[in-house]
């Protein structure tokens, strides 16, 4: 039996008064809070109710009454669909501010533990154009947006070269120009799927798991590399290499021209092999006069000149003196821990991605750091009294933690190791107030400076000084 359609209400005149979690805009109507996408403070707007929860509902605006002095225009054509840069519609000083106060509600809310004032959020000097990496997924059918559907002219079937639409694993919104990475990232992502389409090369179906095109990966850097990784989902040699030898031609400034056949389900490449068609097998970047070796697979973040001003906040707080110990836990390619190398006597950084440790091993070597040592290996199997024992009490720790988190049994190891300090750099305030809660008894925080890698979005790094008791 087909289920009962739900007639739900039309919300005249909601005023939105704030930003919640995750970006969320939200009023509120005869005491439940209301989420209406794509709204800022101070609009008032009908809202057409498409969910009722037991403590709130979740619409969407189907007329501005007023529109927020607040609000400022987008300037991207697919703002409101492809659900990126969710922001655009919001002065950039009023990011910052909601940033602010995210940190602060989270870490007060769930941690419970005293804090100091928080520092405002650090803001990027790039708004636009400030991603080092993006990736675009194909598509057999591109996604037609409500406005299409909603003008009920007939739409032909078209491929697709672009992002996921918002929780639809199997549908992408094709781009046609985005503002996140800077050229040649637009011109490479057309003209590799204008080839495709001219020469008859099928795009990916998730669902039929059918289709030799899945993705592309574009990395630029601040030193002028630029690797672009291309997905396939078969190993159709004649038209891998019909496809890298046009984009080998068509743009001679990529410097590393990787593929990878992913014959899988899923998309994660983690367990695949890249394979490098030519030029470098990886791209430089640079730091402070550090050069960091980044292949197919390692993790770098994704904001090159706000990484740097991060990074700057991790070592301010670390206050490393000459014979410190220090431990970079998940350091991913040895970034963290060679940025502080020159500063403290010993270096150890532990990461679960064994391509990024080699990578780390490497970025010491080549800039003449001779007191590192990495290990590879899941945090809560290595990091043990045994490890401890092996490498050094360590009188500095760095945590730079996935948006899990860390292991429980991994606090549990920090703690018996009691540092002096502990850095705690975070892209999810949220788990990070959960753990700051287990170090609480033993740790106090002293500093806190959210630090905005990730404009016109919800998210907000934050490092957080902790000091013994």
């Amino acid at each position: 039996m087909a289920r009962k359609r739900q007639n739900y209400p039309l919300i005249e005149g909601l005023e939105i008064t704030s930003l919640a979690a995750e970006g969320k805009s939200i009023g509120r109507y005869e005491g439940a809070v209301v989420f209406v996408p794509m709204t800022v403070p101070g609009d008032v707007v009908d809202v057409q109710i498409r969910a009722k929860h037991r403590r709130f509902m979740e619409g969407t605006a189907v007329r501005f009454v007023k529109r927020s002095d607040k609000r400022v225009e987008p300037v991207c054509e697919h703002f409101g669909v492809c659900g990126g840069c969710k922001w655009q519609n919001l002065p950039y000083d009023e990011q910052l501010r909601y940033k602010t106060e995210q940190v602060r509600e989270q870490l007060t809310r769930i941690g419970k533990v005293e804090l100091p004032e928080i520092n405002p959020c650090l803001g990027s000097a790039k708004q636009l154009f400030y991603r080092n990496k993006l990736e675009f997924t194909f598509a057999d059918r591109r996604w037609l947006t409500y406005d299409e559907i909603a003008a009920g002219e007939a739409i032909a079937p078209a491929p697709a070269l672009g992002f996921h639409v918002p929780n639809m694993f199997d549908k992408v919104l094709d781009i046609r120009k985005c503002w996140l990475q800077a050229e040649p990232s637009n011109e490479i992502r057309d003209e590799i799927k204008r080839f495709c389409i001219a020469h008859g090369y099928s795009f990916h179906n998730v669902r039929e798991h059918q289709g030799l095109m899945r993705g592309i990966i574009i990395r630029t850097a601040s030193t002028g590399d630029v690797m672009l990784s291309v997905v396939f989902n078969e190993n159709d040699q004649p038209r891998i290499t019909a496809l890298l030898d046009f984009v080998h031609a068509r743009f001679p400034q990529i410097t590393s021209l990787v593929y990878f056949v992913n014959e899988k389900w899923n998309d994660s490449l983690t367990d695949q092999t890249p394979v490098c068609y030519c030029g470098k097998d990886h791209i430089v970047e640079e730091m402070e006069g550090l050069r960091f070796k980044v292949g197919p697979k390692s993790f770098y973040q994704t904001n090159s000149a706000q990484a740097y001003e991060l990074y700057k906040v991790a070592r301010e707080f670390a206050e490393l003196k000459p014979s410190d110990t220090l431990y970079d836990l998940y350091t991913g390619t040895g970034t963290i821990a060679n940025f502080c190398a020159r500063q403290c006597r010993k270096v150890v950084g532990i990461e679960y991605v064994p391509e990024a440790i080699a990578d780390a091993k490497i970025n010491s070597a080549i800039n003449g750091i001779e007191n590192t040592s990495f290990y590879a290996g899941d945090m809560k199997r290595v990091l043990d009294g045994a490890f401890i024992a092996r490498n050094g009490r360590p009188d500095v720790i760095i945590l730079d933690p996935p948006r899990a988190g860390v292991d429980e049994p991994v606090i549990d190891v920090i703690l018996a190791a009691a540092p002096e300090r502990i850095v705690y750099v975070s892209c999810n305030p949220a788990t990070q107030a959960r753990d700051l809660a287990l170090l609480n008894g033993q740790y106090r925080v002293v500093a806190v400076q959210p630090v905005d890698m990730f404009p016109h979005t919800h998210h907000v790094e934050n490092v957080v000084k902790l000091v013994k008791r």
